[in-house]
Parts: structure tokens; C-alpha cells; sequence
């Protein structure tokens, strides 16, 4: 069976703290607008996934019954900065497998200000779920002070560097790209468009990374209304409609820590397997797809996803972004809504913001920042501990 995006709503991602409202205001004000571009009634909705990582236990219940009490399954999805995605995947799933005709996805997150803790409880590696995952870094690297996301990000650069001779400045590129796209983009926290020059002079958070060059914490929310292809007919959305052409999930394997390699810990093999695996199930390559949404956590990790994607040959990355084959004008254009640099990165609304953002690309929704006669769209959400979905979407 068929699945198909038919409404997609998000929030505008903002700084933590600087907006009065709660997560479920968030939610609502996500969901209204993913139904609302559908035109569907959540009296039609059938089951909720919900993903967000620092709300407590039910709190997809409280977010989605600002939405209507309708006595549907509410699903409490937690994976990492892959929760939205996964959220979306579950929808998929539910129409796919001919659970459900009518899925609403939706992810949020209500963050505080200031570096994500890396996942350890009170500071206690050994009890954290990525405990193998900072193991590995610290057998390599040392363990520094800087915040540990940034950190292993951070030495996963250096590797690439020592390796392929990749340069600051290639890994600022990222950064000053994905800022500039973020100035067309009303939803995104950031605005601001900065020079290669101006982010390498930012502050360092974890040599060589910059603070313009790593996701700020960020409060909002996202979600996407996915459906059947009978539910499509029955309601007449073809026009709305943007099909999931293959999507694939993967978790670490041996190939994440038998290197010992940083590169590899944070999920470049996770990546290329799910690539894989889409690529077979879709019929379709990297050499079709007009518009990538991918997981930017820190500059770093979109070098290693073109990699990982088949976008060009390992440690040619860097040379890929600073060609301009990744922005406007040239082969693909990566990130247009900023990404999570500059458009913020609310854990479990990330993956879903990818969707709507791709949605509103294939149906050439996406006014200033429209990438012209896009038709097939890729989005990537990785999360570390690990899990890293990647999509296909179509326009028909």
C-alpha cells in the first residue's frame, strides 16, 4: 500500500525561554495547521505518534487533546534527535501496513537554554545510553570540558581533516550556506546571513567547530498529516498530496565502533545503510533527488552525510560545499530552510519540520526559498545512541 503527506504545519522555532508557552501550546498550534492544510477534521484522525525527548511520560496525550478528545491511540515516541522522524515513520507504517487510513505525526520539544548534556545522567557517563559511544571518543580523543555533543562532532571533524585534508573553512561553508537560506525562511530561529570569514570568527565551542557552525537549542513544534491512498481518493487531495516513496530506519551496527573511529560513532554507517535501503525500495538514487533536508547538528555531520548519501566519494565532502553544488545554482540544493544551524533543531520537531519543509518544496509552496522544479525530495534525521531515518518524497 501507498502512503501519501496530504498537511504538514510547523511553529517558528525559537530561542528557549524567549516565547510564553507551554509544549502543548506548541502542539496545537503545529497540528491545527498540518489539518487545516489538509482541510482534514481530527475527528478523522485514527492514531497519534507523538515524539519529543525532555517532556515527561503521556505528554503526547496532553499535547494531542488540545487537538480533540477523541479517544484515539496515543503513541510517546523518544529517539534521540531522530524522534520526529521516527514519529513519522510509525504514521507510515500504520497506513502502509492497512492499520490506519489517517495518521497525524507530531513532535515538539520545550528545551532550556544552553549545550545539550550528551545524554548522561547527572554527569554519569557509565549509566548514560551512549556510554559505548563517548567510550570509543575518549579511547581516541581524551575527554575535554567542552559540551560533549560538540565534542565528538567536534572530533569527528578532526578526523576528517587528518584524513582528506579538509579545511575550516570548507566546514564553515556549511554553516555560512545553511545561515543564508535560513534569512528566507520565516519559521526558522535565526535570520542573520554571516561570511565564511565571520564564522570562523565566532566563538570555538570544540575545535574546529564554531558556534555558527552547531544547532542552538530551540523550542517548537512540527507535524504531518499522512494518509491512504483510499482515504486520498475518498477526499479528493490529490493536489495536497506528496508521496513517501521509500524510507528506511537503521541503528548502530559493529561498523559504528570497530574503527574506533568518531566518524563512524556519531553514524556515517547508519546513514549510508538507510540510504541504502531507500534507494532500493524507492527505484531511485541520489542523481534523482532535487532538495535535501539532512541532519546538520554541527557542520561537520552534513559533510559526512553527503558522503554517506552518495552525494560524492569519501573525504570529498568538503570540496563538494565549497564548489556551491549544495546551494542554489547548483547540483542539489541541501537545507534551504537553514537546517538545523540556523532553523534550530527542537529535538523531537526536527525530523517532522524536514518533512514539511520538503512538502511545501514539492508542491513549490516555499516562496523566497523555493527550489525551482523540485519534484523528488530526501530527508535525514539522526539521533546518537543511535538511530538515523532516511525518506524519500515524491510529487506526483
Amino acid at each position: 500500500m501507498k502512503s501519501y503527506i496530504v498537511g504538514v504545519g510547523m511553529t517558528k522555532f525559537e530561542k528557549p525561554e524567549s516565547r510564553d508557552w507551554q509544549y502543548w501550546d506548541m502542539a496545537k498550534e503545529a497540528g491545527t495547521a498540518a489539518l487545516a492544510d489538509a482541510g482534514v477534521d481530527y475527528g478523522l484522525v485514527q492514531q497519534v505518534p507523538v515524539g519529543y525527548c525532555f517532556q515527561a511520560s503521556t505528554a503526547g496525550q496532553r499535547a494531542a487533546y488540545e487537538l480533540g478528545l477523541s479517544g484515539v491511540p496515543v503513541y510517546n515516541v523518544n529517539n534521540n534527535c531522530a524522534t520526529g522522524s521516527t514519529a513519522l515513520m510509525m504514521a507510515r507504517q500504520f497506513v502502509e501496513g492497512g492499520i490506519s487510513d489517517c495518521v497525524l505525526a507530531l513532535g515538539f520539544e520545550k528545551m532550556k537554554r544552553g549545550a545539550l548534556g550528551g545524554g548522561a545522567d547527572g554527569g554519569d557517563f557509565k549509566t548514560s545510553p551512549v556510554a559505548r559511544h563517548y567510550g570509543i571518543m575518549a579511547a581516541g580523543h581524551g575527554f575535554e570540558m567542552s559540551p560533549p555533543t560538540a565534542q565528538i562532532f567536534g572530533n569527528a571533524a578532526r578526523e576528517h581533516m587528518e584524513r582528506h585534508g579538509t579545511t575550516p573553512a570548507q566546514l564553515a561553508a556549511v554553516g555560512a550556506k545553511n545561515h543564508r537560506h535560513s534569512a528566507n525562511n520565516p519559521n526558522a530561529q535565526f535570520q542573520d546571513v554571516y561570511s565564511v570569514e565571520e564564522i570562523l570568527a565566532a566563538k570555538e565551542i570544540h575545535a574546529p567547530l564554531t558556534k555558527l557552525q552547531c544547532s542552538p537549542t530551540s523550542d517548537g513544534a512540527a507535524a504531518a498529516l499522512v494518509v491512504s491512498e483510499r482515504f486520498l481518493v475518498a477526499h479528493g487531495l490529490h493536489d495536497k498530496a506528496v508521496e513517501i516513496v521509500g524510507q528506511a530506519m537503521t541503528t548502530d551496527t559493529e561498523a559504528s565502533f570497530a574503527s574506533g573511529s568518531c566518524i563512524d560513532v556519531v553514524g556515517k554507517p547508519m546513514t549510508a545503510a538507510a540510504a541504502r535501503q531507500v534507494y532500493e525500495a524507492s527505484g531511485l538514487g541520489i542523481e534523482d533527488v532535487d532538495v535535501v533536508e539532512l541532519h546538520d547538528c554541527f557542520s561537520i555531520n552534513e559533510l559526512l552525510t553527503y558522503e554517506a548519501l552518495g552525494m560524492c566519494e569519501d573525504g570529498a565532502a568538503g570540496k563538494l560545499v565549497e564548489s556551491g553544488a549544495t546551494t542554489y545554482g547548483g547540483r542539489w540544493v541541501v537545507n534551504p530552510s537553514g537546517g538545523l544551524i540556523s532553523k534550530g533543531h527542537p529535538l523531537g520537531a526536527t525530523g517532522l519540520a524536514q518533512a514539511a519543509e520538503l512538502v511545501w518544496q514539492l508542491r513549490g509552496e516555499a516562496g523566497a526559498r523555493q527550489v525551482a522544479g523540485a519534484r523528488t525530495g530526501l530527508a535525514h534525521n539522526i539521533g546518537l545512541g543511535g538511530a538515523a531515518v532516511v525518506t524519500m518524497l515524491r510529487r506526483g
